[in-house]
């Protein structure tokens, strides 16, 4: 059985950072690729960035430049840095991890971003 622990959501001011941080309850285990997508109202749940094994990034096109995602150096943590958070990155973010076939989520932690 493998968790994945979100922390670090919460309420801030259009401008400001936030730092989401995820780790899965197996640090035996490896994971092939790591993430974070998140879910607006009324909206689909979308991949907001990825970090593979071998250190390779995906960002969607909307928060590059601001948003940038690490792994720690135990294997399974991953990080999210959010920089000049805008009102439309509000939603709630889960944690996502893969390994071989089998996908990993977490429970999700509310951002919220104010105008």
């Amino acid at each position: 059985q493998v968790q994945l622990v979100e922390s670090g959501g919460g309420l801030v001011q259009a401008g400001g950072s936030l730092r989401l941080s995820c780790a899965t309850s197996r640090s035996d285990l490896s994971f092939d690729a790591m993430g974070w997508y998140r879910q607006a109202p009324g909206k689909q749940r979308e991949l907001v960035a990825s970090v593979t094994n071998g250190s390779t990034t995906n960002y969607v096109d909307s928060v590059k430049g601001r948003f940038t995602i690490s792994r720690g150096n135990a294997k399974n943590t991953v990080y999210l840095q959010m920089n000049s958070l805008k009102a439309e990155d509000t939603g709630v973010y889960y944690c996502h991890a893969r390994r071989y076939y089998i996908a990993y989520w977490g429970q999700g932690t509310q951002v919220t971003v104010s105008s």
